[in-house]
């Protein structure tokens, strides 16, 4: 198996599984609970070492992940005693967790080489040449097989668990009364994120696996209000960004995992941009015809109010508005028929008093006048 292949293999699994329990982090409001992780998990190195004396991956990863969990369940701690929230509870916990990791390593193993620079921020262009052995044989590549596991335990989770999962998510009151458990589930869905992340950032490192965790689910979001449509998306979008990122640096000869992160914040910001439905261009053509339509209604009831027609000189002058801007909401008007030409000036038609009854305005407007004495 070329280098190549491995790489967007790992990748692509790493921004699968993150994009299927970030989608319901991001749903949840939790999306830092990922960098949280990634870490808080520094002590649970430094235990493993401590108590182990190797620095093997596997003792290390393993203490990682206790820390991971630790993690996880002060931050529901802190948040249920309702004195923290969510996110208070995170920017207490993952930094304490960090501050005695240092401690420890600098107080009993300062002199030993943890090489925290591979656990914690691993790099991805070395995973085709860290290998799997079991009883002399060579497996493959290890981060293939981890991030495979993650991947298929992740999707397993989501297929089994969906609806409880959904229902957890936008109301647990609701699937606290169809007997579900809404703590329980949030405790298993944590646990997965803390699987994910410890999973994967020996092999991509960690601001990849955060990247990952949270920008496809946040661009999914942006592009769809269905669950089941935003969890493909998001894996989509992940496995788009592993593959063109990886193109991107190859072109520019720079970080893979910069490349791949950056490919994901491209593609949010497009979608921030151009989504049909949440989209900032779109919200600009909304408010624009919104605009349009109530300024052709504005209109519509001072002709009504006119009688026999308004010159088009009064109309600016009383408006206020730019000659452009009368011009087009006049032609808008003539072209649905709702005015006509009357000498220099224009009036209504009876299509468009017929327009005003229908839309409500003629009678609110009646409403707001000022009554006499």
């Amino acid at each position: 198996m070329s280098p190549t292949l491995v790489i967007l293999l790992v990748a692509s699994l790493v921004a699968a599984s993150c994009a299927l329990v970030g989608t319901f982090l991001v749903l949840r409001k939790m999306a830092l609970l990922g960098d949280a992780i990634s870490h808080a998990v520094l002590p649970g190195i430094a235990i493993a070492f401590l108590v182990t004396g190797d620095r093997a991956a596997l003792p290390m990863l393993l203490g990682a992940g206790a820390l991971g969990l630790i993690t996880v369940l002060l931050v529901e701690l802190f948040n249920r005693s309702r004195r923290l929230r969510e996110d208070a509870s995170i920017g207490v916990v993952f930094p304490a967790l960090f501050s005695l990791g240092v401690i420890l390593i600098s107080r009993y193993a300062a002199q030993v080489d943890l090489d925290l620079d591979c656990v914690l921020y691993g790099e991805i262009a070395y995973t085709p040449w860290d290998t799997l052995t079991w009883g002399g044989t060579v497996l493959g590549p290890k981060a293939l097989w981890v991030n495979g596991a993650v991947l298929l335990v992740d999707l397993l989770a989501v297929l089994l668990l969906y609806k409880e999962f959904k229902l957890s998510t936008f109301d647990p009151g609701i699937a606290a009364a169809l007997g579900f458990s809404p703590v329980l589930l949030h405790y298993l869905l944590m646990s997965l994120v803390s699987v994910t992340v410890v999973g994967a950032f020996e092999s991509v490192g960690a601001i990849l696996v955060v990247a990952m965790l949270v920008v496809p689910p946040a661009t999914a979001y942006l592009l769809t209000e269905r669950l089941g449509r935003m969890l493909v998306l998001a894996v989509t979008l992940g496995v788009a960004s592993a593959v063109g990122g990886y193109g991107f640096a190859r072109w520019l000869d720079c970080s893979i995992a910069g490349a791949m992160a950056s490919t994901a914040g491209l593609f949010f910001v497009a979608a921030l941009l151009f989504s049909p439905g949440h989209g900032l261009l779109a919200h600009l053509v909304i408010m624009r015809r919104m605009s349009g339509r109530l300024s052709g209604e504005l209109l519509l009831l001072h002709l009504q109010k006119g009688g026999e027609g308004l010159p088009i000189s009064t109309l600016e002058r009383r408006f206020g508005w730019p000659r452009r801007r009368l011009e087009r909401v006049l032609a808008r008007l003539r072209r649905e028929d709702w005015i006509e030409r009357h000498g220099e000036g224009v009036r209504l038609t009876a299509s468009g008093a017929q327009a005003l009854e229908s839309s409500g305005r003629v009678e609110l407007a009646h409403r707001l006048e000022p009554t006499a004495g």
